[in-house]
């Protein structure tokens, strides 16, 4: 499974022009752990998070991307969104709607049901993002403006410090 979401994001990537490149490392998926193996700085990595929404008639998937220094509050992501409430979700779906296992989500959404907000203090942090690639093995190091111009991210403040 996660070559083909591998191949996916080379495909995306290739086809936006974007300024990339794949990092092979020690099977990392704790984002102190990734950074290490990656000889990357923790503020570059992306953490995504699949979670679910819901409460005020709103029952949604959502992929939250935050920088991986800080935390998810969820809380505030299911304020934002129209929800009164946010859970993680289950190892189950979040193999369902990424093809990855935790840890290897990559920050982006190939799935119709899987809304994906990011934010917007993942913009503000380098010049280059780094993210497991759809494996606890490899990840790809980003331009920060490449991927913003491809993806056009909904931004959602809801981050806090760790």
């Amino acid at each position: 499974m996660s070559s083909v979401i591998f191949n996916q994001l080379i495909a995306l990537l290739d086809g936006g022009q974007a300024r990339y490149r794949v990092i092979e490392h020690a099977s990392a998926g704790r984002s102190e752990e990734a950074a290490k193996a990656r000889g990357t700085q923790i503020e570059q990595g992306a953490k995504a998070l699949v979670c679910h929404v819901k409460g005020n008639g709103i029952k949604q998937h959502v992929l939250a991307v935050l920088p991986a220094h800080r935390k998810a509050n969820l809380l505030m992501l299911a304020q934002k969104l129209g929800g009164t409430r946010a859970s993680l979700a289950s190892p189950q779906e979040v193999m369902a709607l990424t093809q990855c296992v935790f840890g290897a989500i990559p920050p982006f959404s190939f799935h119709p049901d899987l809304k994906l907000v990011v934010d917007p203090l993942l913009f503000q942090q380098l010049d280059e993002m780094v993210f497991n690639a759809g494996s606890l093995e490899r990840s790809l190091l980003l331009n920060v403006e490449d991927y913003q111009r491809i993806v056009k991210p909904e931004q959602v403040e809801f981050s806090e410090s760790a």
